[in-house]
């Protein structure tokens, strides 16, 4: 039993955790996941987890019942002897407020990296961070990983010619060029200016973009009015068919409306968010990141290297 590896889900991630045991050719662990008349979390772990080495899968996408249900689980498993606890996190929610931009408001990353470390978790584990300096802000390991390298192959299979790899703003260059250096594709950049949260207006966009096969890559895609514009703004420049990719599909608000009346070829996400059918278009592929943190959790569990995965 001791350093036995125990991998147990929450309500948000469960599809995923399924996936992932059985990529590791196990079950996932069996916990109890009940709530008061009142809303209140409840949670108990059916099985001996003393002195295991156990992971917990829950993204923290709203309702904030899903973080509280985090913080929950692994309290339960400090207090049930866990020798170590992962946090294992595919979409990490409140990203996007990870500095002081305006005055009085609140750091929310940083709030949140310190929830977790105090509820007793002793490492944690997610997917392309909205900021990746927030992997600073947590006083315990942190292993990130990236989506690049499923979502690259599946777009290098595709055969696309005349390829562009579109940047929607500024903060995802890196990320668009980064997948421009894994296609062999030229880089193209939108400037935009946000007037307000989701709210986001095109300016410039700079790079050619008239004749070309267009792919859009972002790490979030919310309400998708920024994907939107970016399509838009390159059907206006010229482009020919235009694809759009991201890591976590959060899809609020008017998000479906919007990418339903698109000029959008192709719109590919990962399953980090599980998606409800009534969300999913005929232009949707939802392509799995279940083998990669299968991976990872292996590698974590036998202490060996999580950066060999994307060399």
């Amino acid at each position: 039993m001791a350093n036995s590896l125990k991998i147990f889900s929450g309500t948000a991630s469960r599809d995923l955790a399924e996936k992932i045991v059985s990529f590791l050719d196990m079950s996932l662990g069996d916990s109890s996941i009940n709530r008061f008349s009142d809303g209140e979390i409840w949670v108990k772990y059916n099985e001996n987890i003393r002195g295991c080495d156990v992971f917990i899968v829950q993204s923290t996408y709203a309702p904030a019942d899903n973080f509280m249900e985090l913080l929950i689980m692994i309290d339960a498993a400090r207090r049930s002897s866990a020798r170590r606890i992962t946090a294992v996190i595919p979409y990490f929610g409140y990203a996007r407020q990870d500095r002081k931009d305006q005055p009085r408001v609140a750091i929310t990353a940083k709030l949140v990296a310190n929830l977790i470390r105090t509820a007793g978790a002793d490492r944690v584990l997610t997917m392309d961070l909205h900021a990746p300096q927030i992997q600073g802000f947590f006083d315990i390991p942190l292993d990130h990983l990236y989506s690049a390298p499923v979502l690259a192959d599946y777009f290098r299979k595709q055969n696309i010619t005349d390829l562009v790899v579109l940047s929607p703003d500024i903060g995802g260059v890196k990320m668009a060029r980064a997948y421009a250096k894994r296609l062999k594709a030229p880089l193209a950049i939108i400037d935009k200016r946000r007037s307000g949260p989701n709210l986001a207006e095109v300016m410039h966009l700079i790079g050619t973009v008239k004749e070309k096969n267009i792919l859009i890559i972002d790490d979030i895609v919310d309400t998708a009015g920024t994907l939107v514009k970016a399509a838009e703004s390159a059907a206006k420049k010229g482009a020919k068919n235009i694809f759009a990719a991201c890591t976590h599909a959060i899809l609020s608000g008017d998000a479906i409306k919007r990418l339903k009346r698109s000029n959008l070829t192709e719109f590919v996400a990962m399953d980090t968010i599980p998606l409800p059918k009534e969300k999913i278009l005929d232009n949707f592929t939802i392509l799995s990141v279940a083998n990669l943190f299968a991976s990872a959790i292996k590698r974590i569990h036998n202490e060996e290297s999580i950066s060999i995965l994307f060399d």
